[in-house]
Parts: structure tokens; sequence; C-alpha cells
């Protein structure tokens, strides 16, 4: 199944920057919705807490095991950025220790798609690979993204392949020379909607693929 670029899903975020969408979904995060933290870019001291927030964040991003807290930390960065109106002046006002490459690789992340962060909140996609995924743009980064959870990449494929877009290379033709598929997806069916999608095929004169394919582009339109 394909989308065209004029009608494909949004490959940006589409909610306010700082705002907690997915941090705040208690079905996503397993946590209380209140605790989930806001940044207001047009408020000082909500931008004021932005920058220490940064500024803690970037002492403690190694080896962090919490998506959601990492997922804050680029929520941070993304409101810092848009208070203060750039990168270099975002990363001045996170204080000592926090470079430009910091800020602009986490804004990034907080600018991904709602569908991309989710699976990052619950754990699916880690962190460190989304990094990697927000640097691939349009609908590329979800053939990516979703390598990731069906394709089993590791971060350092992930970045590889983002390397290897950004230079010119299709998105398939990079997955591809990671043993990744795009489109490729294995599913666990009940016995009787497998029996009915098999006995459809062969009706149709067509591979099941292409009956789930047909069904899911009506039900996506």
């Amino acid at each position: 199944m394909s989308h065209d670029g004029r009608n494909g899903p949004p490959t940006d975020r589409e909610s306010p920057v700082g705002q907690p969408v997915v941090r705040g979904d208690e079905t996503v995060t397993g946590r209380n919705a209140a605790r989930a933290k806001a940044f207001d870019p047009s408020d000082p001291d909500s931008l004021a807490e932005a920058a220490e927030t940064v500024s803690q964040f970037a002492e403690n991003t190694a080896g962090g095991a919490d998506n959601v807290y990492m997922l804050r930390g680029a929520a941070a960065c993304a409101a810092l950025v848009r208070g203060e109106g750039s990168y270099k002046r975002a990363a001045e006002r996170a204080g000592e220790g926090v470079t430009v490459a910091f800020i602009r690789k986490w804004a990034r992340v907080h600018d991904l798609p709602q569908s991309i962060r989710r699976y990052v909140a619950m754990g699916y996609v880690a962190p460190t690979a989304a990094k990697h995924i927000a640097r691939v743009d349009g609908e590329d980064r979800f053939q990516l993204a979703w390598a990731v959870l069906d394709g089993g990449l590791t971060v350092r494929e992930v970045r590889a392949v983002a390397s290897a877009v950004n230079g010119g290379t299709p998105v398939e033709s990079a997955l591809a020379d990671h043993g990744v598929t795009p489109g490729e997806l294995e599913l666990s069916l009940p016995a009787g909607t497998y029996r009915e999608l098999r006995r459809a095929a062969a009706l149709e004169g067509k591979e099941p693929g292409e009956v789930v394919d047909e069904a899911l582009e009506a039900w996506l339109s």
C-alpha cells in the first residue's frame, strides 16, 4: 500500500510544540497524565523550566532507559528552540555543556509525527534510533521507523540507512541493503478470518496480500 505526497499521512508533528500529547496519554505510557510536563515557548517561566530541563537532560542521556523521560527532554529542546528563535541561542540558554547539535537532534525527535513518537514512548523504538529517523524527511521516515518494528533494525543500522537516504539512496534500496523489504509484515489472524481471506483470494484469483491491501486502502480512506 502506498500514499502519494499529496494525501498521505502528515510527516511532521501537528500538535503544539511542547504539549505532552503522547507523554500525557496513560494508554501509551502507563503513567498519570497529570505528571506529563508541558512547555510553553511563549511563557517566560515555562521557557526557563525548559532550559533547566534541557541542561539536566544533556547531563543524563547516556544509557537512558526511560523513553518517556527522553521524550520530555526532546519536548524541552523543541520548546527552547521555538522560544529563543534559533538552535544556537537555545544552546546558550541551556548553559555550558549543551551543544547546538544536541539541541537540534532532540528537537527533531519532538517534531516526529505522533504515530512514531507513540512507539518510542511504548519502548518499541529506542530514542537513540528516533534521533536518526528524525534525520530523514517526508514519508521515508515512516518507512525507516516501521523497519525498526518489522525488520528488527538496530540503532547502528538505522543510522546507516538514514545516512544513505540523505546521501541520495532511495529508502527501499537502503533498507534492502540491511535485509529489510518495506511492506513485508507477518500477521496472525483468527482462524475464521484467515479461512475467509484465503477463500476470497482464491475466488478472485489474487494473492492474499492483494486482498488485504485493497481492504486496507478502502478502510484507511
